[in-house]
């Protein structure tokens, strides 16, 4: 054995093994720190651009939800005021076939025709009413609702208006409509009647694109679920694992030291040749 108090290999040795177990060391801290085994593109430049691709699909999914959530309060706005509008028409017959009577007196058709006018005049209220983050669905050439359903909003799902204001397409009472005679309240009677079965038409297109929406929103839910434990599949770091790694690189950094300084006594020996 060569001694030699210019060059110390052993150090040299011992503080190599030293450096890689504090880099070592240092990894797996950053590891429990953020639960992620590949947290940057230094980690695994393949993996971490898998991940960010992931996470892109994520955030546009995100964007989805949110689209469909709000085509969800509007429909449902809407079919709410669909039911009040086919509530208030059940009534408006009730007093139009009550009208239809020849044999009523002035005042008690009076009171009918005013009844019947408030009711109808409802329906104008409600349907002006029903709107929901500047969408009304239900009014005369209201907007259809749209949401996308993928995450680069290439595909939408839309959901056709329907008109229920007075003399619209759906209920063709008008908004003069009267029963202030028997012969008016036949006529009345009819378009009431016309207008029953098109509101109970147009409610259940509502509810079917309701459904729709509510269909895409669980599989958009599921599918971002989905994307996000794949992404934790690839990057999540076993901390269950790690816990224990960190363990036993502390106790090599502890003895590399006790290595090192030892290593480091090996030329004063050397002062033993001269004595």
């Amino acid at each position: 054995m060569a001694f030699s108090v210019n060059t110390n290999a052993g150090a040299f040795a011992a503080l190599q093994n030293l450096n890689r177990t504090t880099t070592e060391l240092s990894t797996t801290q950053n590891r429990i720190n953020t639960g992620l085994e590949v947290s940057s593109a230094k980690d695994d430049a393949a993996t971490f651009a898998i991940a960010q691709t992931l996470r892109g699909d994520v955030a546009g999914l995100n964007a989805v939800q949110s689209s469909l959530d709000r085509a969800s309060s509007t429909i449902d706005v809407a079919i709410a005021a669909g039911e009040a509008v086919s509530d208030l028409l059940i009534d408006l017959k009730e007093k139009a076939v009550a009208a239809k009577d020849s044999g009523l007196d002035t005042a008690s058709r009076d009171a009918l025709n005013n009844d019947f006018t408030q009711l109808r005049d409802q329906i104008t209220s409600i349907v002006s009413n029903a709107e929901f983050n500047g969408t009304n669905v239900v009014e005369s050439g209201g907007d259809s609702v749209v949401a996308i359903t993928n995450d680069t909003g290439s595909n939408v799902i839309s959901i056709q208006a329907q008109d229920l204001s007075l003399g619209g397409g759906n209920v063709t009472i008008t908004a003069t409509q009267s029963i202030g005679t028997a012969a008016a309240a036949s006529t009345a009677v009819e378009n009431i009647e016309s207008s029953i079965s098109n509101v109970n038409t147009a409610l259940s297109q509502l509810g079917s694109g309701a459904s729709r929406i509510d269909l895409q929103s669980t599989f958009v839910t599921q599918l971002s679920d989905a994307i996000e434990v794949g992404i934790g599949n690839l990057v999540d770091a076993d901390l269950a694992s790690e816990s224990a790694n960190l363990q036993a690189l502390q106790v090599r950094q502890q003895l590399g030291l006790q290595a090192l300084s030892i290593a480091n006594q090996a030329p004063s020996t050397v002062l033993g040749l001269f004595r």
